[in-house]
């Protein structure tokens, strides 16, 4: 038998060659990364405009630069993929009381806390400080949401430490400083801190007034104003913070205090972490349980009234949760605008087929009405230290966003899912992560019932507030028909005083619906806000399915609108 010759040779493997190739990857869209959260967002970049915050537009868009940047949307995933792990005790058998994050995590607080997410409305005295730091929490909030809870505190615990001004003069400096120091060290050595919020007992969740931890005034301690905590909190986020404002019983009531994970002399105050919450979502932030064994505590405000004093703070996390809630709407918004304008289904891409078209562009009328609703409340914490009506706007206007914005979230982000198919479930995609932390925010200070409650204490307590509502709405009344007809509905709900309690959600979701459409006058595109009427005030709103608009709304405009740029 003869040698086969070279050229056969060459062509016996290109065969093998060949069929050894079983397929080529094509009809899969590119990942979303390195494009620019800021110059993509035409709603967004809108809203700064709108709200006084023209200012700050350079810097968010180096900002946005940033987190659209491969490495920052990779830290996102690690932080994630990489949950936190509790010592308890060093191996000497010390009390430790230490959770240890991956790496991703400490640079996502880095940026965070240099970026001034934590504390760059407090610091800047110019108009739309509250608008510039909202819009980096929400561009930062699309790549990675978890380490954003310590963030929130942090920022909202600048109200509260105002009531005790031994306190916010020793701690404001460090709460304020914009260096990260993640050291499990006491906070005299520390140019920087972080602060957290326990409040959830076992027995009560959100009805705080049955809290059962009790607070001793200190024999051991010099200042006056020092205690010692008995008990447990069963939610305590974030437990690495430095010192966390909590409510505990004295003996003239619920009270407020601030408790250091360590003493000023440097030993450890006993908070003790029983263990970590096993979390559905927010994974790559710890949440733990923890027992008081007379730890040492500072009282903040009167004593005997601890949730008025800490209730500043809950309505600015309320705030960072409808921040939350918009900006994981708009990350599912630029993730399948991207998907779909590249993805090919049955011989035509699928951004350009009808009745994907009406699901987009749904989706992408309930993403910017979230997003108009949230920045309109960012301007109106701007103004509310010197404009009475817009304090009156944020007292009610936080409870009725957070209640409709975050509820609308989870919703939002399946079909989100849906729209990019199978691929969309899998975990090497940032979809499954969107879709576990979608329902926290609604959950998180203060669950949907609770918004609607607060609602109601608002309109009783303080008539003003409902004042405040009726009048931001009939600013844009004269825009559309629908408002004054839906509006008309509303005060009929609201004199019905004997059922007024069993209809609160409906009543609440008119009033977001309400203020989303004036604020979408007022401050979005006009067309928008027109679209968004007819879907969801008009006779034409045929239900909460997405992909069910009326016709004659232009879903192509919409799209291309809210399409990222890469």
């Amino acid at each position: 038998m003869q040698p086969a010759s070279d050229s056969e040779t060459d062509a016996l493997l290109a065969n093998q060659s060949f069929l050894a190739e079983t397929h080529q990857v094509e009809n899969q869209p590119s990942p979303l990364e390195s494009y620019n959260l800021f110059l993509s967002d035409v709603a967004l970049k809108q809203a700064i405009t709108a709200h006084q915050a023209s200012w700050a537009e350079d810097d968010l868009s180096r900002f946005g630069a940033l987190c659209g940047s491969t490495e920052f949307i990779e830290w996102g995933f690690q932080a994630n993929e990489n949950e936190p792990v509790l010592y308890t005790h060093d191996r000497q058998g010390h009390r430790i009381d230490e959770v240890r994050f991956h790496p991703a995590y400490h640079q996502l607080m880095k940026v965070s806390m240099r970026e001034g997410l934590h504390a760059s409305h407090w610091l800047t005295q110019k108009p739309g400080a509250h608008v510039a730091r909202a819009a980096k929490n929400f561009m930062m909030t699309q790549i990675e949401a978890g380490h954003g809870c310590p963030i929130t505190m942090t920022s909202a615990a600048i109200p509260t430490l105002k009531h005790a001004p031994h306190l916010f003069e020793e701690w404001a400096p460090k709460v304020l400083h914009n260096h990260y120091d993640p050291r499990n060290v006491c906070y005299r050595l520390k140019e920087s801190v972080t602060i957290g919020m326990a409040m959830t007992e076992k027995q009560g969740g959100s009805d705080v007034r049955t809290n059962s931890t009790q607070a001793f005034p200190s024999s051991r301690y010099s200042h006056d104003n020092a205690y010692e905590l008995v008990g447990h909190k069963y939610f305590v986020s974030a437990p690495m913070c430095d010192a966390f404002l909590m409510l505990a019983r004295t003996a003239s009531g619920i009270s407020c205090f601030l408790v250091p994970r360590w003493r000023p002399d440097g030993t450890k105050n006993p908070l003790q972490i029983q263990r970590l919450k096993n979390k559905m979502g927010n994974i790559s932030n710890a949440s733990s349980e923890i027992e008081l064994r007379g730890a040492l505590g500072w009282l903040v405000g009167q004593e005997g009234h601890g949730i008025s004093t800490i209730i500043e703070m809950v309505a600015m996390t309320r705030f960072d949760c409808m921040i939350g809630s918009s900006s994981l709407m708009r990350q599912a918004v630029a993730q399948i605008t991207h998907h779909c304008r590249q993805r090919v289904a049955f011989g035509k891409v699928l951004i350009q087929q009808p009745l994907m078209q009406n699901v987009l562009a749904d989706l992408i009328l309930e993403s910017e009405a979230a997003t108009a609703l949230s920045f309109r409340l960012a301007r109106a914490l701007d103004n509310k230290e010197f404009n009475t009506m817009e304090k009156q706007l944020v007292r009610i206007g936080t409870a009725i966003g957070k209640y409709w914005i975050c509820k609308r979230a989870p919703g939002h982000v399946y079909e989100a899912m849906e729209c990019i198919g199978g691929s969309g479930v899998m975990e090497d995609c940032i979809m499954p992560r969107l879709f576990r932390e979608s329902p926290i925010n609604t959950i998180w200070e203060g669950s949907g019932n609770v918004q609607c409650l607060d609602m109601l204490r608002a309109i009783q307590r303080n008539p003003d507030s409902l004042t405040a509502l009726i009048s931001e709405i009939q600013k844009a009344a004269h825009a559309d028909p629908r408002i004054n007809k839906t509006l008309d509905i509303l005060r009929k709900d609201l004199a019905d005083h004997a059922n007024i309690e069993f209809n609160a959600r409906s009543i609440v979701e008119k009033m977001a619906l309400l203020l989303q459409a004036s604020s979408l006058f007022q401050y979005g595109d006009t067309a928008v806000a027109e679209s968004f009427c007819r879907a969801r005030l008009g006779t034409d709103h045929k239900g909460w399915v997405y992909g069910t608009l009326p016709d004659g709304i232009d879903c192509e405009a919409l799209i291309k609108r809210a399409q990222p740029m890469q």
